[in-house]
């Protein structure tokens, strides 16, 4: 495992979410970034290249991805629908509880973690959980923030925000593969929400 280091966010990009279906839509767009199984580098003739991403050959599989925002934001939702995209099958736990849920798909590892009950920034290392930190696994942290800076730097950051009826999604790269995973799925992202102006007084 990689020693932590200061995040260094390299680009941000901001999208719209309506619904759960544009959740689940942003989730199949970063799937192939970490799962090789999934990519392609041309598309079938039943596919358009415009709901494709962009070829992503010779880049690892794996990598970390940090969840951020309030209590019901849609966190767990995302990771769920990113699990699925990836060919998680069954019932996919949220790790609340038991604070890591893990699953194998072809030889991609991915845990899924929740660090929302420590109190410690050191908990999560005495809950033996920096073995799993590994760079060829998928690794999906909710509430990051509660093992302070003792992490490695994740390679991309969603924040999750509410924005009725839908959700603001804020995605960060902190690593040169999460910026090669923006550019990949920046032509499939919505547009980030145009907010209304104010009414003019009088």
């Amino acid at each position: 495992m990689s020693a932590p280091i200061p995040s260094r966010v390299l680009q941000t990009v901001r999208s719209y979410l309506p619904d759960e279906a544009a959740t689940d839509a942003l989730a199949a767009a970063i799937a192939p970034c970490v799962a090789p199984h999934l990519r392609v580098n041309e598309p079938r003739e039943d596919e358009s290249t415009s709901t494709m991403p962009q070829p992503l050959s010779g880049l690892p599989q794996g990598g970390r991805i940090h969840l951020e925002g309030d209590l019901g934001a849609g966190k767990t939702a995302f990771s769920r629908a990113l699990l699925r995209a990836i060919g998680v099958t069954g019932r996919i736990k949220s790790p609340s509880y038991a604070l890591l849920e893990s699953y194998k798909v072809f030889n991609l590892y991915c845990y899924h973690l929740d660090f929302y009950r420590f109190s410690d920034p050191r908990e999560w290392l005495d809950a033996g959980f920096r073995d799993v930190l590994r760079e060829d696994a998928l690794v999906l942290i909710e509430w990051p923030q509660r093992a302070g800076d003792l992490l490695p730097a994740p390679d991309l950051t969603i924040a999750l925000d509410y924005a009725e009826p839908g959700r603001d999604a804020t995605l960060s790269a902190t690593t040169e593969r999460g910026q090669t995973w923006l550019n990949a799925i920046v032509p499939l992202l919505p547009p980030p929400r145009v907010a209304t102006p104010p009414r003019a007084g009088g």
